[in-house]
């Protein structure tokens, strides 16, 4: 049975628990400033194992590894003189890097899906901070939901998803930023893999450089990279003007289209037009449309600053996939 913990009052006992089911190789559902990751060991073979089944994910697909602080994570990878200065300016914080990993780590090779780089960050969420501090060692943590679903924003989506596959669940309430981290090639000339949490335009303005954009490929190197991802049951529309007969609305700003008054639902990301807000709400936003059981409709977000992370997932959730 899951072990659930409110941490505003049940903080050091939470903590207590959600190290000791670790270093047993049990998972745990913790939160961080992004989303709600469902953690194991990183040097735990068998217990990253755990993770792919638990979330039915492709062992293709790589997962985040979560260090303690800088220097941790410099002992795992070699960042290179741009990934070192992106750490100085974004660690600890919603920035994941993908570096060549260096040996005799220990991580187990599930974690980089046999990969010769490692995807690693440091978080700001204090929780997160406070268990991998107790601990000791790095946590993997993709989102605790079931792969190619929607993300886990608050811990009630993870007993959703994920129920009692999870030893412990330790709740602090809606994940305050609700999108992925932003995820960076550091080998080589740097590579947007994945727009997230932090915009492309702060990385580039920090590196004096453009980003690259990733090349297609069937194999992921880096989380979320699926063409298929964070999906809802149904289907979703993108770029709706209007909205059709049976359909729900994802709204955003506060102009609703044609058809909305006679939708199934309607939730509005953000009715004032805010990215920020609109990251925040949309796992959650999606989530809650997909309870109706009907197609969804989302309205245009603007691609530039987290409207790239936003339309990125939209296009993931959208796209064909194998049923």
């Amino acid at each position: 049975m899951t072990k659930f913990f409110k941490m505003d009052t049940q903080a050091a006992e939470g903590i207590h628990a959600a190290a000791d089911a670790l270093r047993s190789g049990k998972l745990v559902g913790l939160p961080t400033e992004t989303v709600y990751g469902l953690g194991a060991d990183a040097t735990n073979q068998s217990a990253v194992a755990a993770i792919y089944g638990a979330k039915r994910r492709p062992q293709f697909n790589p997962l985040i590894v979560h260090a303690e602080s800088v220097e941790a994570a410099k002992r795992l990878a070699k960042l290179g003189s741009i990934g070192e200065r992106l750490a100085a300016m974004f660690w600890p914080g919603p920035l994941t890097l993908v570096a060549p990993r260096r040996q005799g780590t220990g991580i187990a090779d599930l974690a980089t899906a046999g990969l010769e780089t490692i995807a690693i960050r440091v978080p700001s969420h204090p929780i997160a901070r406070q268990l991998l501090a107790a601990v000791e060692f790095p946590i993997v943590a993709p989102s605790a939901n079931l792969s190619g679903r929607v993300s886990a924003t608050r811990a009630e989506h993870v007993i959703a998803d994920l129920g009692d596959r999870v030893a412990v669940i330790l709740d602090t309430g809606p994940a305050s930023l609700g999108i992925e981290s932003t995820i960076i090639a550091v080998v080589g000339d740097p590579i947007l893999l994945r727009p997230g949490a932090v915009p492309k335009e702060a990385i580039e303005a920090a590196i004096g450089q453009p980003l690259r954009p990733a090349a297609s490929g069937t194999r992921p190197n880096a989380p979320g990279s699926l063409a298929s991802h964070y999906a809802p049951s149904g289907t979703l529309r993108l770029n709706a003007m209007a909205v059709e007969p049976g359909e729900s609305l994802l709204a955003f700003g506060p102009d609703l289209p044609p058809g909305a008054d006679n939708s199934v639902a309607v939730v509005s990301l953000s009715a004032a037009g805010d990215l920020s807000e609109a990251a925040a709400n949309l796992f959650s936003a999606l989530r809650a449309l997909d309870d109706h059981g009907a197609p969804i409709a989302a309205m245009p977000i603007p691609e530039s600053g987290l409207g790239l992370a936003i339309n990125d997932r939209l296009r993931r959730a959208a796209a064909p996939r194998k049923r």
